[in-house]
């Protein structure tokens, strides 16, 4: 606190903060909300059936995690890039709508089978 109160007053609009204006809602999350809301708006994603997608910015972090676990990276990993307390979370979350994660694992299953000379069954 003693380097903000002893920094120059610089062009700042309002003395009384360093970082605001003092002006409007100084809520960077309802700032980036509607940001993201008019960024869907103009995107105008489509479900199959040709209507409006609902999207919301979390989409974002729903796909980064599927798409790490499709590209086979260890769901402990992706449970530690989401910040997640426990991987049994990032499990619970996300393990259950990656249907293409299991067909990768049943492929690695045959695959090793296969190396080691077991018959595909």
């Amino acid at each position: 606190m003693t380097a903000l109160k002893e920094m120059p007053d610089g062009p700042r609009p309002n003395p009384r903060y360093y970082f605001w204006s003092g002006n409007g809602d100084p809520n960077a999350v309802a700032n980036w909300q509607r940001a993201y809301r008019r960024l869907f708006e103009i995107a105008a994603i489509q479900k199959p059936d040709g209507s409006l997608k609902r999207c919301h910015p979390h989409m974002f972090r729903d796909t980064f995690a599927v798409e790490n676990l499709l590209a086979r990276v260890p769901i402990d990993q992706v449970s530690l890039l989401l910040g997640h307390a426990s991987v049994k979370i990032t499990e619970k979350s996300y393990a259950p709508f990656v249907k293409a994660r299991q067909r990768q694992l049943q492929e690695s299953v045959r695959n090793a089978w296969k190396s080691a000379g077991v018959a595909d069954r």
